[in-house]
């Protein structure tokens, strides 16, 4: 009789130890469940880093020379201040990653150049480029992020073949030039003319820079200046002259160049919204079957 008492209490606390063991494994699994609906509903965080203090753009930069400028104006288009108040800027600002490629001869500054906007270094030791490289940097204009993927291309002749590759989908072309060297600004409409067969010249913004302002003397750079400036206007391109040494215009220009880009692509993308608004217009209006009933409103009552 002992025996048997003793069996069922044991047996009585093994079934309290499974119910135990049951609620204490479907407490686990709710508390999984909660955190893995908890982690879903977690925005995701963006992989792009945050915008720089220093790279937050409020007002439109000013041209270098409103003679040879893509346009003199002194504020952004209305359209694009509008819609970025609205956050109607399409993909500008989420995904858009706008093309930008420096094309030029040999030596004339174009690493330079990137490095002073992006790392705020000059490396006096000369080393060529070989094929391509890239930066990217990013912006807030108008309080929306957009990024500037700055391509830097080798000028020498033999790896001329592997950067033109990289020349499709720009949307933008800073062709570069030597102030101290008439010959690479004559060398600038090759440049341009190669950088063209890879892109829709009506959707390109072009640049023409001067770089090493401060190795010319006034009187070479007023001669050299003149031709630059009739160059950029058949070019339909805006001019700049600068200093990677110095860093002189460096970062006003490539504010200017994010800016007109960005109000490029910010006006592709209304016009876009409006076509397919039109669209949408259209297609109502031209229902079938409201034509059909017109077609039969209209047919003659002879044959009644």
């Amino acid at each position: 009789m002992l025996k048997t008492v003793c069996l069922f209490r044991i047996y009585l606390l093994l079934c309290k130890d499974k119910s135990y063991l049951n609620s204490s494994a479907s407490k686990n699994n709710d508390l999984q469940s909660q955190e893995h609906l908890s982690l879903q509903r977690r925005p995701i965080m963006s992989v792009l880093p945050p915008v720089r203090k220093d790279r937050i753009i409020g007002q439109l930069p000013k041209c270098f020379n409103k003679s040879a400028a893509l346009h003199t104006e002194n504020e952004f288009h209305s359209k694009v201040k509008t819609a970025c108040q609205q956050q109607r800027t399409g993909t500008v600002g989420r995904f858009k990653i706008s093309k930008v490629i420096v094309v030029g001869d040999l030596a004339v500054g174009k690493t330079c150049l990137i490095n002073r906007f992006c790392k705020d270094a000059f490396d006096k030791n000369y080393k060529a480029t070989i094929g391509v490289d890239f930066e990217m940097e990013r912006f807030e204009v108008l309080g929306v992020p957009f990024s500037l993927q700055l391509w830097d291309t080798a000028g020498q002749e033999r790896f001329k073949c592997i950067a033109s590759t990289y020349y499709r989908g720009a949307q933008a072309v800073i062709i570069v030039f030597d102030l101290t060297d008439v010959a690479s600004l004559e060398h600038t409409r090759q440049w341009l003319e190669d950088a063209m067969k890879e892109n829709d010249p009506t959707s390109v913004l072009l640049f023409l820079v001067g770089t090493k302002k401060d190795l010319s003397s006034p009187a070479q750079y007023s001669l050299i200046e003149q031709d630059a400036i009739k160059l950029a206007d058949q070019m339909k391109a805006e001019y700049w002259a600068l200093s990677a040494l110095t860093g002189e215009n460096v970062r006003e220009f490539f504010f200017r160049v994010a800016s007109l880009t960005f109000e490029a692509n910010v006006m592709a993308e209304l016009e876009k919204s409006g076509s397919r608004r039109i669209g949408e217009v259209v297609k109502i209006n031209s229902n079938p079957n409201n034509l059909y009933a017109a077609s039969k409103k209209k047919q003659p009552n002879c044959c009644q």
